[in-house]
């Protein structure tokens, strides 16, 4: 195959150049070709090793790399049993392209890959970072428009907002981190280092706390994946030498990972099926890692590692959804505690069947009573008991783009001790809607622009259309009326969802670009007392205010509404570019127009 090259023009006070794109058959011929270039020898590239789908159901492989010397790093792939049956090699060149710029390239396109689904991808998991440089938004304004023309010769089928909008893409182990998770990844290695060199006497605990969209599945995620490329026999040392977890992929360090039973337990369906997806999807992993806390705990073989999702979500003892569940988890305690437990919680199930247990946790998101109550998460992540348990915390924001400010504010207006002024989030949209129809035609408006935007409420009417279809369950003033989710997995990308509205339990642990919020009639203000109420009655989620008898625990007003605002709170916490709300109650609607601007 004769290389070929293609350009983009440039306005950039930079360079009068631009960036070429020289494609070689990815052959010893191919080699000899490329031996040629002189730029191949000397100057930093970025370059794509793919080969297409061999039937139209099938899916290609693409490796992404970078180099100072191409002309060698081409002649180890050629070398490397894993990539050698790759059939062309994309080298992307240009003349401004410096070490970090073509790290950011190579990172961006290894994030678009992992979500495009058309390929399988080959990398391994060396620790994509984000990085400031200098000029890169116009680095990262050129990489859109290699992007396309890569897209254009056939190495990837969907567009960036297709993949974006992906939830193969938000939960991909290949994205990139801030400083804040790298940190606590490396930290989390560290402390299995230890116990893996020198196990302790019982199930070591360690808790990551974090608020929405602080990255806690992408953490565990990211994890996953580095402890199975950790674990493997495959070694691509040229990929290890500048990451971040170099000094973990030392060979005495990676004996201790080799062999290592390891899961992600994940307790909400919805998300456990995305994350099976993702897992199927990656190399090194399988959807078979995923597992719910009833498949651990009837899981004969023991765990080196369990890494739990959303923590907060595990079950405490008590009557389940259905009876023949409430069953199984008196059995299971049973067999697993001899009779000695008979209270134990799906936390104590997953303790006892893994050596090592990591907890990704938010204690503002506990939404029912049978839920991990406060206190035991609580009691987790006080740090005081530090031979026995680690601690890492997650600080940066990284779904919303009105940040740390902009959850911590949503936390306040939620509480009895509500901000003393309504504060700007900058570009990101907030605001307050009295007319639903106006909320629903936003929404859905902006679903036609930006995708993935949805209508979300609490779950303060009947699901009357679960067992009639044709009937709607939410109405609201200027005759809107909705349905519930008619799906209660994968509902957000669903070709129904634009024209429903999604419970809690169909989108906590995801995210949206706008959300639109219905606060029912479930929570209230009273304008005398100056304070938020719940109204019982209005509460129609019959496992979200039950008693636990079986526990012999009573679901107070004060639980109540703790548990409401929790799930208003995740509701307002999905938009990673806005929300926009409506209340039913005149109260909280008065109410919360002291904080958020009134939208016409």
């Amino acid at each position: 195959m004769a290389s070929t090259t293609s350009s983009q023009s440039t306005a950039s006070p930079l360079t009068r150049h631009s960036y070429e794109i020289r494609t070689f058959e990815f052959s010893p011929a191919g080699h000899c070709e490329l031996h040629l270039d002189a730029t191949m020898h000397d100057w930093p590239v970025v370059y794509v090793l793919h080969r297409p789908a061999t039937t139209p159901r099938g899916k290609g492989e693409v490796y992404v790399g970078e180099s100072l010397n191409m002309d060698k790093r081409f002649g180890d792939h050629l070398k490397n049993d894993a990539k050698s049956h790759l059939e062309v090699a994309e080298v992307i060149v240009d003349d401004t392209f410096n070490k970090s710029a073509c790290l950011d390239l190579e990172s961006f396109l290894i994030n678009l890959s992992s979500g495009d689904e058309s390929n399988r991808m080959l990398n391994s998991n060396a620790g994509q970072q984000e990085k400031n440089y200098y000029n890169r938004p116009y680095y990262q304004l050129r990489f859109r428009e290699i992007f396309e023309e890569l897209r254009a010769r056939g190495v990837f089928s969907k567009s960036i907002r297709e993949i974006e909008n992906s939830e193969m893409f938000k939960y991909s182990p290949f994205k990139s981190l801030n400083e804040d998770q790298l940190s606590v990844v490396s930290d989390i290695l560290d402390g299995l280092v230890e116990d893996f060199a020198s196990p302790p006497d019982g199930n070591q605990v360690a808790v990551v706390q974090g608020d929405p969209g602080t990255g806690k599945t992408i953490v565990a995620t990211f994890l996953m994946k580095l402890l199975s490329d950790l674990g493997s026999d495959v070694d691509d040392l040229d990929e290890k030498r500048e990451s971040v977890f170099e000094d973990f992929f030392l060979d005495d360090i990676r004996a201790l990972f080799r062999n290592r039973r390891v899961g992600l337990v994940v307790p909400m369906q919805d998300l456990r099926r995305t994350l099976s997806r993702v897992f199927a999807a990656t190399p090194g992993l399988s959807a078979d890692m995923v597992r719910s806390p009833r498949e651990v705990a009837l899981d004969d073989e023991r765990y080196d590692l369990l890494v739990v999702d959303e923590a907060h979500r595990l079950s405490q003892f008590g009557a389940q959804s259905i009876g023949a569940l409430t069953k199984e988890f008196r059995e299971i305690n049973e067999s697993l505690f001899g009779g000695q437990r008979p209270e134990a919680s799906q936390l104590d199930w997953i303790r006892a069947r893994s050596d090592n247990t990591i907890l990704m946790v938010d204690t503002s998101q506990t939404v029912k009573p049978i839920d991990l109550s406060t206190s035991v998460l609580r009691a987790l992540i006080d740090a005081r008991d530090a031979g026995h348990r680690r601690e890492y915390v997650l600080h940066s924001q990284m779904r919303s783009i009105g940040g740390n400010d902009y959850i911590d504010y949503v936390k306040q207006v939620l509480s009895p001790y509500p901000p003393e002024a309504r504060a700007d989030f900058g570009p990101y949209e907030i605001g307050l809607v009295d007319d639903p129809r106006v909320l629903v035609d936003l929404i859905r408006a902006k679903n036609e622009v930006h995708g993935l935007s949805r209508v979300v409420a609490g779950y303060a009417w009947d699901w009357v259309s679960k067992k009639s279809p044709e009937k709607f369950d939410i109405h609201l003033d200027n005759d809107v009326h909705l349905r519930w989710n008619s799906t209660v997995t994968d509902w957000i990308n669903s070709q129904k969802s634009p024209h429903e509205a999604g419970s809690i339990h169909t989108v906590q642990g995801h995210d949206l670009n706008f959300a639109g919020v219905i606060f029912g009639k479930d929570l209230q203000y009273d304008l005398e007392k100056e304070e938020l109420v719940v109204s019982r009655e209005d509460y129609r989620d019959k496992t979200g205010k039950r008693n636990n008898k079986l526990a012999g625990r009573a679901t107070t007003d004060e639980m109540l509404l703790e548990f409401i605002t929790n799930i208003y709170y995740v509701l307002m916490t999905r938009g990673v570019h806005g929300t926009y709300i409506h209340a039913v109650d005149p109260g909280l609607r008065e109410y919360l127009g002291r904080y958020f601007p009134v939208v016409e």
